[in-house]
């Protein structure tokens, strides 16, 4: 483990070699992962369009997930299978066609897939006035029955905003670079929207870092004796002096008078956002 310094003043890497993959490095976005990123979907979130569109309630769904590969797609068929109508405003149109369609091939000549889109946004993104809500259909099934979204939703959609890169060096040793899934993350189609998460001071307000609000996700990513030895130095590197390099979002603290936390625009860091919905 080392830590280490990318991008500028404006980001804080640590590495550390995987505990059980030989050959395999991580590098570590301490800046991310400390900072107070939280989902805000129905809560401020603007969507990912050239226009800012919080009316439609439509978060990072607008496109459809794609599919990591056929052991995700599958998982997620099956997950579709647990959803009643009362959950899933288009369960009859996924009943009649499917939940995915195939949108190219990869670099290497495989098939890809991604979740069907209907009235121009996912299959599975319930919207503003069906009964039970707006969001994410797999998600909100999740909640109601005790499960981690983790379990439902496409590999791309549990994960973000987290990003993992692996690269191949020319020693046949692999980097893995665990980061924030920025506008480059979308290709460049992500260089038009009016607005994105990773880079609005509004959804850097949540109640903890995000390694410990997205715990499951991280463990997942990295594995249990990664995802152990990761967050017990990041929870250490947070009470060392001087503190981790603040994401360029996010508001610094202050303290007030009375001893409570808050943001210097007067919003108090420990508000909650809205994971529930996306």
């Amino acid at each position: 483990m080392s830590g280490s310094s990318r991008s500028g003043p404006t980001r804080e890497w640590v590495s550390f070699d995987d505990p059980v993959d030989d050959g395999r490095r991580w590098q570590i976005d301490v800046t991310f992962l400390t900072s107070h990123w939280h989902c805000i979907f129905g809560h401020g979130c603007q969507g990912v369009f050239t226009e800012k569109a919080p009316e439609l309630a439509q978060g990072c769904c607008s496109y459809g997930a794609h599919f990591s590969d056929r052991k995700d797609r599958d998982r997620v068929v099956r997950a579709a299978k647990e959803l009643t109508d009362d959950e899933w405003q288009f369960a009859t149109a996924a009943r009649k066609k499917g939940i995915y369609a195939k949108c190219g091939k990869d670099e290497d000549g495989r098939t890809e897939w991604r979740t069907r889109l209907v009235d121009d946004a996912c299959i599975f993104l319930n919207r503003p006035g069906f009964p039970s809500g707006p969001g994410c259909a797999l998600h909100r099934h999740a909640m109601r029955t005790g499960k981690h979204h983790s379990d439902m939703k496409p590999e791309v959609c549990w994960q973000l905003p987290l990003r993992r890169v692996d690269e191949e060096q020319d020693d046949g040793t692999v980097v893995s670079t665990l980061s924030e899934f920025g506008r480059d993350g979308w290709g460049e189609g992500g260089d038009d929207f009016a607005w994105w998460c990773t880079e609005a001071p509004e959804a850097f307000t949540g109640a903890q870092p995000v390694y410990e609000s997205m715990g499951e996700e991280l463990r997942k990513m990295l594995g249990d004796k990664l995802h152990r030895r990761v967050v017990e130095y990041l929870r250490q590197r947070g009470r060392a002096t001087p503190p981790p390099v603040l994401h360029p979002a996010e508001v610094p603290v202050h303290f007030t008078t009375k001893g409570r936390a808050a943001t210097t625009n007067g919003r108090s860091r420990r508000s909650r956002g809205a994971r529930h919905g996306r």
